[in-house]
């Protein structure tokens, strides 16, 4: 008996020690980010970079706290947004040829606005990484005018899982 009592004792951390999962480090998950490419509005494969493009949230609530989170001078083709969790839509304005005036410092590009739309999907994925949302259901709505630099957006995927392709065109 003296001799089984420690085998079993043993036996059962290792048994317990195999079964936890290892939490220190998370590899296997995070939010994805929302994919905008753009495009020529004649030549709809083309990419087309948009001169001096910034883009703002205009969700009050928003954790970027209606502030610009990307200024990018490089004329981009494509950007990586995030959208709202806690919430089923997500409004920017994105401003092309973005500047500010010399005398009041107030933004002088086109600008027009956009809201997505979506479904909140969470996954628990693990202790360490807790829960992902992904978003299904997408739509993206512009207001009409005649000032519009957008012409037109399409929805490639209708679901965002991964940061790994374009999943909304905008062609301008």
């Amino acid at each position: 008996m003296k001799k089984v009592l420690p085998s079993l004792l043993i036996a059962f951390l290792l048994i317990y020690s195999a079964s936890c999962e290892k939490d220190d480090i998370c590899v296997d998950g995070d939010t994805p980010l929302l994919i905008i490419g753009f495009y020529d509005v004649e030549n709809t494969e083309e990419f087309k970079e948009v001169p001096s493009i910034r883009i703002n949230s205009l969700d009050i609530d928003s954790v970027l706290e209606n502030d610009s989170f990307t200024d990018r001078s490089d004329s981009p083709d494509s950007l990586l947004v995030p959208l709202r969790i806690a919430d089923t839509s997500t409004t920017y304005e994105l401003i092309m040829d973005s500047a500010a005036d010399a005398d009041t410092g107030e933004e002088t590009g086109n600008s027009d606005a956009i809201t997505i739309n979506y479904g909140v999907q969470e996954t628990y994925v693990s202790k360490a990484c807790g829960f992902v949302a992904n978003f299904d259901n997408l739509t993206v709505t512009i207001p009409d005018s005649d000032t519009n630099w957008i012409q037109n957006i399409t929805i490639e995927q209708e679901t965002v899982a991964n940061s790994n392709s374009i999943h909304v065109k905008v062609f301008h």
